[in-house]
């Protein structure tokens, strides 16, 4: 069973930064390079929300647009773990962070997914703060 471990979540000031981790692990005739990822966050009383995407091969990364230039995708084959490195953060930023995988497959080569349903795996979540 594929297991997806959230971490570096917290209080972080307005405009400040902050690098979540994802490791991953219990991989079943599989590796990373299997993997499309998305990075999702869910803020109270709203719906989860795609933040960024990638293909397995990461030749595709996608961000939501109140992000772009501000947050960066990053997957560490050799350790296993995806990370979100988010800079320039306000408050529309702040809530419960998550990381999704599903194995890829021909009609996912190109592209990735900003919608919940699409993933099969979920981590439990870290929590970002933004307040000063």
């Amino acid at each position: 069973q594929l297991r997806l471990v959230e971490s570096g979540g917290g209080l972080v000031q307005p405009g400040g930064s902050v690098t979540l981790s994802c490791e991953i692990s219990g991989f079943t005739g599989f590796t990373l390079d299997d993997y499309l990822i998305g990075w999702f966050r869910q803020a109270p009383g709203k719906e989860r929300e795609g933040v960024s995407c990638a293909t397995a091969d990461d030749q595709v990364i996608k961000y939501r647009d109140s992000v772009k230039g501000r947050f960066t995708f990053y997957r560490d084959r050799a350790k296993n773990t995806v990370t979100l490195q988010m800079n320039s953060l306000n408050p529309d930023d702040a809530g419960w962070y998550y990381c999704a995988a599903r194995v890829t497959s021909r009609s996912w080569k190109d592209w990735c997914s900003h919608a919940v349903p699409d993933y099969d795996h979920w981590g439990q979540g870290t929590q970002v703060t933004i307040s000063s």
